[in-house]
């Protein structure tokens, strides 16, 4: 069976599961809460570990030792997630006003000066070839971006899409990565999939596979690792679900 099969098994066996109990929800959220964060802050170069990361989120303190940047830099994520799931909620087109916001609540705390605002400077990414759109075309970019995602259907390869085009552009000085995996996980979660995490051990592979899309059209390695990514994130939500209702989901067996 292919990756792309099995996605689609697993995404069956969740649709026989709703609506899910409510319990149940808020559990994998604040699970969600803490993955997302922890992992997407680590491939940004946050030191918090995932247990770290779930005491600052949890119970608001600091950590001693660690920069006071990456307990922001948590915070901030947290709140932006919320705001994923709120728009998720309601269903309606995403907007420019839309992606800002979630940039904006993504360096609120930790760098109120460039949240949710265009780069007026060249950006570039030390030691990769890829070259992004100069600051002039930011805005006919996004707001074609926009357009592409207020017409595009929920869907897992739309998800990706936006994850990609997103990163791509590069409209921010700082947070792009965070935000674009936001962004990616917003139309998950609104296409019916939980949202997928990439964690620091995935940090090679996934910007080896941007690089390999941006210098090279190079498709192949981008997919592979997002559906795998998704793969993964179905098979915890189906292994939380079954040890609560007492079968083995993931696997298809009850």
């Amino acid at each position: 069976m292919s990756v792309a099969d099995g996605i689609a098994a697993k995404r069956a066996r969740l649709d026989a599961l709703r609506p899910l109990a409510r319990q149940s929800l808020a559990i994998l959220d604040r699970w969600f809460d803490v993955e997302l964060t922890y992992t997407s802050n680590a491939i940004e170069g946050s030191t918090l570990t995932r247990s770290e990361t779930a005491i600052v989120l949890e119970k608001g303190i600091t950590i001693g030792g660690r920069p006071l940047k990456d307990h922001l830099e948590a915070l901030d994520h947290r709140d932006a997630l919320d705001f994923v799931r709120v728009l998720a909620g309601r269903g309606e087109r995403i907007r420019e006003g839309d992606v800002r916001e979630i940039h904006r609540l993504v360096l609120a705390r930790s760098a109120p000066d460039e949240a949710g605002r265009y780069s007026p400077h060249q950006r570039a990414i030390a030691g990769s070839l890829v070259r992004f759109p100069a600051p002039i075309e930011i805005p006919a970019l996004m707001t074609a971006c926009a357009s592409w995602l207020g017409e595009a259907p929920d869907t897992q390869e739309t998800a990706f899409e936006a994850h990609y085009r997103l990163v791509t552009i590069h409209p921010f000085t700082d947070g792009n990565g965070r935000s674009a995996r936001l962004l990616m996980n917003l139309i998950l979660i609104r296409a019916g999939y939980p949202p997928v995490a990439i964690g620091p051990e995935e940090r090679v592979a996934y910007l080896d596979a941007l690089e390999a899309r941006q210098i090279d059209g190079v498709t192949g390695p981008w997919s592979e690792l997002m559906l795998a990514r998704l793969d993964a994130s179905l098979s915890h939500y189906l292994d939380h679900l079954s040890r609560a209702l007492g079968t083995t989901l993931a696997s298809g067996r009850t």
